[in-house]
């Protein structure tokens, strides 16, 4: 595609010159002219995970979610209760529970970078997504803005011939 009808399109519809433009928007114009689709289906450039970004995204959901924290809090206090009343004489881990707050460190130390993992895949797509959005937006812009331009030109022309058809009857009488 030329860079001069790429030049036009951007001082004429985006009120830009082709240097200011960068490449992602360059991408956008030479699709609206070439009159090709931008849209595409971003989750399919994250389905190519690997195992361990699955395995952090699976842990983040389970980790997140209503039941763990449930099935979570029913182990705390199932282990507080055998410890302090079931096994009150010969308790494995009596009370400050340090056994406990051992275990838990241990799982905190290993589900919270696991967790930023997965926030972090996230926070990527969403970012392709923003972008994804943008070139959609900034395509439909330059559709509208090149049909007002037709428009435009329509209505000139209808005018014109108006104007001389009116200017012929006038004349006529």
């Amino acid at each position: 595609m030329s860079k001069e009808i790429i030049a036009r399109l951007a001082a004429q519809l985006l009120e830009v010159e082709d240097g200011e433009l960068r490449p992602r928007e360059k991408a956008v114009i030479e699709h609206a002219v070439r009159r090709l689709a931008i849209s595409r289906d971003i989750n399919l450039e994250f389905e190519g995970a690997t195992l361990g970004q699955r395995l952090a995204d699976r842990v983040a959901a389970i980790g997140g979610s209503w039941g763990f924290i449930v099935a979570f809090l029913a182990v705390i206090l199932g282990w507080v209760a055998l410890n302090s009343v079931v096994l009150a004489t010969r308790a494995f881990d009596p009370y400050p529970y340090i056994l406990l707050n051992l275990g838990l460190s241990m799982l905190a130390a290993i589900q919270a970078p696991i967790i930023l993992m997965s926030q972090n895949r996230a926070a990527a797509r969403d970012r392709l997504a923003a972008t994804h959005d943008y070139e959609v937006n900034l395509k439909a812009e330059v559709e509208i803005a090149a049909l007002h331009e037709k428009l435009d030109q329509i209505r000139a022309t209808e005018l014109a011939v108006l104007c001389e058809w009116v200017g012929r009857e006038r004349g006529g009488k």
